[in-house]
């Protein structure tokens, strides 16, 4: 590895070690992940969530982490008993305001969940996963599943696993939600095995840089770390090169 390469290495290391993201889920980068999914997405997101967690009103779901809470709440609308996990007081303060059922939000570190054998089903969707060093990752997939009751289902969404992420890939892609223009710079880096991505906000003529960094994982390691942490893995539709997200269900032991 070159010098420069080894450079670029050590700064998203500092990055990680510094934990991006405890303070990047603020302000503008909250309010437009609020805006970004259509009210109808999510309903139909947990339509789909409650046929893979197997699981029926009344159950006992753990969504973490759950940063607005979009998703807990339109499942406890039908029913569930949720409990929503994030550490942004910011997503929180939203999920509060709009849930219009009773939610049990907590503001935790996603690997800090004290329940042991409580839950009947949990999920992690979207972008959530991969934020930590692998230490990190697998105390967070080790910590779901002693939440889990015996045969209870995890499943995990993730557009981070290498064989679908690098095909798509697109240098600096921008979006628009609400009153909120994104542009992302994205930059793999394959001595970390992580994605780099420099997030620029625009908003009413204010604009605000902050960055992150996803571990992403080949498919099979990705398993083998579901699998090192109790969990039975199953996929939820065959493997395609053309998905952006994979979905896997995992299953207590």
């Amino acid at each position: 590895m070159s010098a420069r390469a080894d450079q670029r290495v050590e700064i998203y290391e500092m990055n990680v070690q510094s934990n991006w993201w405890e303070t990047f889920f603020t302000g503008v980068a909250v309010d437009m992940w609020v805006q970004a999914v259509p009210e109808e997405h999510t309903r139909q997101e947990a339509e789909r969530l409650e046929t893979l967690l197997a699981v029926r009103p009344g159950a006992e779901v753990l969504d973490v982490p759950c940063g607005a809470g979009r998703l807990a709440s339109v499942l406890a609308e039908r029913g569930y008993r949720m409990t929503g996990v994030d550490w942004s007081p910011d997503c929180l303060r939203h999920a509060r305001a709009n849930a219009s059922h009773q939610i049990q939000w907590e503001q935790r570190d996603m690997r800090d969940l004290p329940w042991a054998g409580r839950f009947d089903a949990a999920f992690c969707l979207g972008n959530s996963f991969g934020y930590l060093d692998d230490e990190g990752n697998h105390a967070f997939l080790r910590a779901v599943r002693e939440t889990l009751k015996p045969g209870a289902r995890f499943v995990l969404e993730t557009p981070m696993v290498l064989e679908n992420l690098l095909p798509h890939l697109k240098a600096r892609p921008w979006w628009k939600a609400g009153d909120v223009y994104l542009l992302v710079e994205n930059q793999y880096e394959p001595g970390s095995g992580r994605l780099n991505i420099e997030y620029t906000f625009a908003r009413n003529g204010h604009i605000e840089t902050r960055r992150g960094s996803h571990r992403a994982y080949p498919y099979r390691e990705l398993v083998a770390l579901l699998e090192s942490s109790g969990f039975i893995v199953e996929l939820a539709e065959p493997w395609t090169p053309d998905a952006h997200m994979v979905t896997f269900i995992a299953r207590v032991m």
